[in-house]
């Protein structure tokens, strides 16, 4: 590995937080853990090395230094409990899956019928994008399952048919495609009630802590004046920032029908491949809603993960894909030890009470403001504050009952208006990040949008969402009442 200043940076980082002298209300150990946080998010960003090294490293670190636990092997335990995370299998899994999609041919299939009905110009193909995670978005919970397991798969196979390459040619049109793919799905995770499994968490602990409740068609109504505008701005947006260098190509509409003649009628693992994918959206759907019935479970839920690993052994079984493509699956592997270990490097932030520190030190001087201005403030600071978690649902669970409980405590503040602003912040909020929600790791790991690039990308969109949330959805709630 080449050394450069990049390599050195995040060292510099921890260097500089380890020496500055231990803030009020923090001990040593806290401090010191927020240092080697700090460095691993300076070492992701730079791209000082491969980002599964950058959080191994960072999470040995932690571990070793005991700043989470102090005994040696609660330490370990604590090291390795990010691997058993439901949401980290979910996303390898959904890299199989793209495995089954190409081995099979049915991404392919699917990706020339995209490309000769829409392909002719290429925000078009964007807006194909857009639309599809929308149709799934209403009755899919976890938007891992939805974008990482349906999405992805499918919309990874569009860039190669334009010769557009992860590396040097990823710029023709894949940057573009992939991040308007990723981009909706964090509008279509706010839009609606059941497209966010922390979206109902979040109310849960709204009714608990203020007696505010909120029903499916409230939900989406307040939301849906900034959802529909920005599912019609994200493929713009998204062409503008990303300049894709493939403007139009009508002639691989042409092209795109020949090939798929050549295909011919679709072969017995396409036909396989269909059916499982099918399996595992009713699953994702009925099995995650404890309000449908499904008669083949022994209970009325399945989790998300369980419905994966299930299809994958099917797909093994059936012939679709070998044991030997998992192992091979460079990408999955390395989006698996990156997220693990920011999932858990995150969470010790939060367990060691640096995040309650955080909370209740910007949110104390909030209680003689005036209720706008500390609507404004408390919502920022909710939003923004995502940048510490790698995990909607443990960011709802530490920052959500401090917001409230602040804003409760400013007369004539409308707390029903904070909760929420808070609450359909969650799946805006995953946009910011390559950790910020569960789909992040795929297209961050695709080699389709450079590591710099998915930051950049990243705050654009981030400020773009949190401006309509403040200058669209907060009037309109005031409006509706």
């Amino acid at each position: 590995m080449k050394l450069s200043w990049r390599t050195f940076a995040p060292l510099a980082v921890w260097l500089v937080i380890y020496l500055v002298p231990v803030p009020t209300g923090l001990n040593a150990n806290q401090w010191h853990y927020f240092a080697v946080f700090a460095a691993v998010i300076t070492g992701l960003i730079l791209e000082s090395m491969p980002v599964g090294a950058v959080g191994l490293i960072g999470l040995t670190v932690a571990g070793v230094g005991g700043y989470v636990e102090s005994d040696p092997n609660k330490s370990l335990r604590w090291m390795l409990g990010g691997f058993s995370e439901s949401t980290v299998w979910l996303i390898v899994g959904a890299f199989v899956f793209s495995i089954g999609y190409r081995k099979s041919g049915l991404g392919r299939r699917l990706a020339l019928l995209l490309v000769r009905g829409l392909g002719r110009r290429t925000i078009g193909l964007g807006y194909a994008v857009a639309f599809s995670d929308l149709l799934l978005a209403p009755a899919t919970p976890s938007n891992t399952a939805r974008s990482g397991g349906t999405i992805y798969p499918i919309v990874s196979n569009i860039p190669r048919i334009y010769g557009s390459e992860p590396g040097p040619t990823a710029g023709k049109i894949g940057t573009f495609v992939m991040w308007t793919a990723f981009a909706t799905t964090a509008v279509t995770s706010s839009m609606f009630l059941t497209a966010l499994a922390p979206n109902a968490a979040a109310l849960s602990i709204a009714k608990k802590l203020v007696n505010v409740e909120v029903g499916w068609s409230q939900w989406f109504i307040g939301f849906a004046p900034l959802g529909i505008l920005l599912l019609l701005l994200v493929p713009l947006l998204s062409y503008l920032v990303c300049r894709p260098e493939i403007k139009a190509s009508p002639e691989i509409v042409t092209w795109s029908q020949g090939e798929l003649a050549k295909m011919g009628p679709p072969s017995r693992h396409e036909w396989i491949m269909a059916a499982l994918v099918l399996l595992a959206m009713f699953f994702w759907i009925c099995g995650s809603n404890p309000n449908i019935s499904v008669p083949l479970l022994g209970s009325n839920f399945i989790n998300a993960t369980t419905v994966v690993f299930v299809v994958i052994s099917l797909m093994l079984i059936c012939g679709v894909i070998g044991f030997e493509d998992i192992v091979a699956e460079k990408a999955a592997w390395e989006v698996f030890f990156y997220f693990t270990s920011l999932l858990t490097l995150s969470s010790g932030l939060n367990e060691i009470g640096f995040i309650k520190w955080v909370a209740e030190g910007y949110a104390k001087p909030l209680a003689g403001t005036s209720p706008f201005v500390g609507m404004i403030l408390l919502v920022t600071f909710f939003f923004w504050i995502h940048y510490f978690f790698s995990s909607i649902t443990s960011h709802t669970a530490a920052v959500l009952p401090v917001v409230l409980a602040v804003g409760s405590s400013i007369p004539g503040l409308s707390v029903q208006t904070l909760m929420l602003l808070c609450v359909y912040s969650l799946g805006l909020m995953g946009v910011i990040s390559p950790y910020a929600t569960g789909p992040a790791p795929m297209y961050y790991g695709s080699g389709y949008i450079g590591k710099g690039d998915f930051w950049k990308f990243g705050l654009i969109f981030g400020v773009t969402y949190f401006a309509g949330l403040l200058l669209i959805v907060l009037p309109w709630l005031q409006t509706i009442g």
